[in-house]
């Protein structure tokens, strides 16, 4: 009944019981006077170390439990099963951490699509990948210092074209690997998604995370996967051997272009953004 009155009070149900936020500003000096702007660097900062401090060592670890020349077992270690787990078990903690303080972008490609989908502004867009790379190279880093013998004899957890791919598919991989990620962050966002599905207790970092572990299934024979140019760009920086710069603008331009198509997609095609910015493709109902 009460549901009868409010419709009879205001004519007719709304069209939609969700409010899509502002688009964000493409420049926004305002931001630079702000400390939150600062603590949400920082948040990126120490989760992308984080995040490879703990990926790197469990790749390093892998490797070496399972040389045989170094008296290993061939069948030892985690796997790439394990491998991927790492780095979708990292991405879901650190999302969940820092998703109320920076947004929990953790990535290049990830920050880069949200800017094309006008949800970062420029400024911060910049900021936040310069925070992510400084945070990669500092969590390399720390692998070096702590186990400096086997960082260089197992290749610093470097990303690389692995034997057999060319760099056609090592770049495909990456873009398409890139879209599934940053496709499920828009997906596990999207304020009509929350309010539609508001009955369904799911958290964000939960889908993002198992996008990380499938993708890397699937792209660590490949490429290593890296999906994420921060990733890549650390280890190449502390490693420094020419087999990690190899081909290592595959790891910057393919994420990028996975992003910008599932930007594009998701903003443009499933929330019909195009339809909308021309006024176009909607019906009018007749009388």
């Amino acid at each position: 009944m009460a549901k009868d009155v409010e419709v009879a009070k205001h004519g007719s149900f709304s069209s939609k019981d969700y409010h899509d936020p502002p688009p964000a500003p493409f420049f926004d000096a305002k931001e630079l006077t702000q400390w939150s702007f600062y603590r949400a660097l920082i948040a990126e900062f120490i989760a992308t170390l984080l995040f490879l401090y703990i990926t790197v060592l469990t790749v390093i670890g892998y490797k070496s439990q399972s040389d045989v020349k170094a008296g290993g077992d061939a069948c030892g270690g985690v796997g790439i099963l394990g491998i991927a787990w790492s780095f979708g078990g990292m991405i879901f903690i650190l999302v969940y951490c820092t998703a109320g303080i920076s947004g929990g972008h953790i990535n290049p490609a990830v920050t880069f699509g949200l800017l094309l989908g006008r949800k970062v502004s420029l400024i911060r867009a910049i900021l936040y990948i310069v925070a992510q790379c400084l945070g990669a190279i500092s969590g390399v880093g720390l692998v070096k210092a702590f186990q400096k013998g086997h960082f260089n004899r197992y290749g610093g957890g470097a990303n690389g074209l692995n034997d057999g791919y060319s760099i056609g598919v090592g770049l495909g991989a990456e873009i398409v690997g890139t879209f599934v990620l940053v496709y499920t962050v828009f997906s596990a966002t999207d304020p009509k998604r929350n309010a539609r599905d508001s009955h369904i207790p799911v958290l964000a970092p939960l889908p993002i995370g198992f996008a990380v572990f499938m993708v890397h299934l699937a792209t660590i024979p490949v490429t290593g996967t890296g999906i994420n140019p921060a990733r890549s760009f650390g280890s190449a920086v502390i490693y420094n051997n020419h087999k990690a710069w190899d081909h290592h603008w595959i790891f910057w331009v393919g994420p990028f272009i996975g992003a910008a198509i599932a930007a594009f997609y998701h903003q443009f095609i499933l929330r019909a953004g195009a339809a909308k910015a021309f006024g176009s493709f909607r019906s009018n109902p007749t009388v």
